[in-house]
């Protein structure tokens, strides 16, 4: 067995892994506000705050708006996803396993990324809703009064207000002919068919914001289960620029290397990247008991 691979494979291979992450990597990048090609180890979004137009006499002088400018920052972090193979030269020439270990890679730094915008989602201290889910009377009056709140904050009703929902919760809407009907939901989100595309996967676009199920957030299947509504400009996403052999600069860069007394290379997939709070007041908490049966009626 060859002890070394050739820099042609591990291009094909690492361009390989970041077309995997572009489309099957993290559901929630998308929806958040993105600073790519970061060079160095921090990252700052702008944040300009709301201004107010005001009329003048004639002559007159113009107020000022005087808004306010704030610059959040984020550190990058580092995460790998690598694990051992042995006989890589058979990935050389069987497409099926190079596919294999490039998407388990790949989604893998997808839900790091993902991992780290709801750890963000949920430092939030604005507004904390809490949703009952004991019929679907309750389900219904709820889950408006936790998309209202998001318009009592004022968050801009422009298509990029996002919910992520668990599992369980989702699952509660659906009962709902509210949620699950052409006639409440516009039919290009309806999940059946082929919706809005943001990232990974589709959201159901119902009063006035795309909702996803997701796994794996906070306290998920627990009598203090964690979900939300942001508006897309409330959260930012860094990513560094990656020292990869892809042209491009692409997010992610992968690193092959043999190791002898392990008879074995070593596949690493690699990015650095963070999330941060931009504007807490665009982003909505709601708090349910995830442990609740499926309601009926």
């Amino acid at each position: 067995m060859s002890t070394s691979i050739d820099t042609s494979f591990i291009t094909s291979y690492e361009a390989k892994v970041a077309e995997v992450f572009q489309r099957q990597g993290s559901y929630l990048k998308d929806a958040v506000r993105v600073k790519d090609n970061v060079i160095g180890s921090t990252a700052v979004f702008q944040k300009i705050g709301k201004g107010t137009a005001t009329t003048k006499a004639r002559h007159g002088t113009i107020t000022p708006m005087n808004q306010t400018h704030t610059a959040p920052s984020v550190t990058l972090a580092d995460f790998y996803a690598g694990d051992w193979v042995d006989k890589l030269d058979e990935a050389k020439i069987n497409i099926n396993e190079r596919d294999a270990i490039a998407s388990g890679g790949a989604m893998a730094l997808g839900r790091k990324v993902d991992d780290q915008i709801t750890t963000v989602l949920d430092t939030t201290t604005s507004t904390v809703i809490t949703l009952t889910v004991t019929s679907k009377a309750t389900v219904l009056a709820t889950a408006i009064e936790f998309a209202e709140a998001a318009w009592d904050n004022d968050v801009p009703n422009d298509g990029q207000v996002y919910a992520v929902v668990t599992p369980r919760y989702w699952s509660q809407l659906m009962t709902l002919e509210q949620f699950n009907r052409s006639e409440f939901v516009d039919s290009s989100g309806m999940e059946f068919k082929q919706g809005p595309a943001v990232g990974r996967g589709k959201w159901k676009d119902w009063m006035g914001i795309k909702w996803k199920m997701q796994t794996g957030l906070p306290n998920a299947g627990t009598a203090s289960a964690k979900v939300w509504i942001w508006h897309k400009m409330a959260i930012g996403y860094a990513v560094a620029q990656a020292a990869g052999n892809v042209a491009g600069n692409e997010a992610v860069a992968a690193d092959i290397t043999w190791h002898g007394d392990r008879a074995a290379h070593f596949v690493n997939h690699m990015m650095s990247g963070n999330a941060v709070m931009i504007d807490d007041t665009g982003v909505i908490e709601g708090t349910l008991n995830d442990t609740s049966a499926i309601v009926t009626s």
